[in-house]
């Protein structure tokens, strides 16, 4: 039975799960659509055309499913969408997507947004993922699964995270971040790898030791970079791992990839065309 307390404010059209408890004077609107055995505490505000996946908490003062902080934005009925199993704490914000875009922002399972994150316009954040508090993703950013994302951290808009990223406090990522990288720095750069999540993940040392290989080849080799990507390809070509940082080196667009400070060739302080 659905527990929804007295002072809570629940638009018509909105749909609740049975087993759902909607606590004090949360606000909820008609498009929103809560799963099962989600827990909103208190003071929670939930907008848009947003969808709450099933057990998700949602701690109080968080507001969901507003418009995108966009001049583009023409009203249009973009949507949120947060996955199962999420903890999503105090003054959390996320907006709905823009109409120039996909049209939707995208959260996904077993993600923990610390207190005051913020999740912009047609963003795709992936599986548990971490956000310390009053972390900041712009529009267009998307974040690979197992990432975590320091506080006070701010990610440029329509940047690439890779997967298994570490981001450490206070860092301004405005380059694409390869998976299993380790980012520092008040204008991020590349420290190395992302060891320790890789352990936590069950990587072996053989893993371990083939990225970290990969990784010295293409940013302390001398040569162009691109013929570095394809020596690496070449190498390491039946490793599903190092695999995974070439494609995302490749399919880089919109940011320069980051690099380490002292990489060879390096000569803009860290951010460097994949070209």
């Amino acid at each position: 039975m659905t527990k929804i307390d007295p002072t809570a404010r629940i638009a018509d059209g909105a749909v609740i799960a049975d087993d759902a408890a909607i606590g004090p004077y949360c606000v909820i609107g008609p498009h929103v659509s809560i799963g099962a055995g989600c827990t909103l505490t208190a003071h929670v505000y939930v907008t848009g055309h947003t969808t709450i996946g099933p057990r998700t908490s949602i701690a109080p003062f968080a507001s969901l499913g507003t418009p995108p902080q966009s001049t583009h934005y023409r009203g249009g009925p973009t949507r949120l969408v947060v996955g199962a199993d999420c903890q999503i704490r105090e003054y959390v914000t996320m907006n709905t997507g823009t109409e120039g875009d996909r049209g939707v922002t995208e959260v996904g399972d077993h993600c923990f947004l610390m207190v005051g994150t913020h999740v912009g316009h047609d963003c795709v954040v992936g599986n548990n993922v971490t956000m310390a508090n009053n972390a900041a993703l712009a529009g267009h950013v998307t974040v690979g699964d197992f990432t975590f994302i320091g506080g006070n951290s701010a990610v440029h808009q329509f940047t690439r995270i890779g997967e298994s990223v570490m981001i450490a406090g206070v860092t301004g990522v405005a380059a694409d971040i390869i998976p299993y990288g380790f980012c520092v720095g008040q204008r991020g750069v590349l420290d190395g790898l992302n060891v320790v999540g890789m352990r936590r993940r069950g990587f072996s040392r053989t893993d371990i030791h083939n990225l970290r290989q990969a990784y010295r080849a293409l940013f302390f080799v001398p040569g162009h970079f691109k013929d570095r990507v394809e020596a690496v390809a070449r190498a390491f070509g039946d490793d599903p791992l190092v695999a995974k940082v070439i494609a995302f080196i490749r399919e880089g667009k919109s940011r320069p990839l980051m690099r380490p400070e002292y990489a060879t060739g390096a000569t803009d302080g860290g951010a460097a065309d994949a070209s």
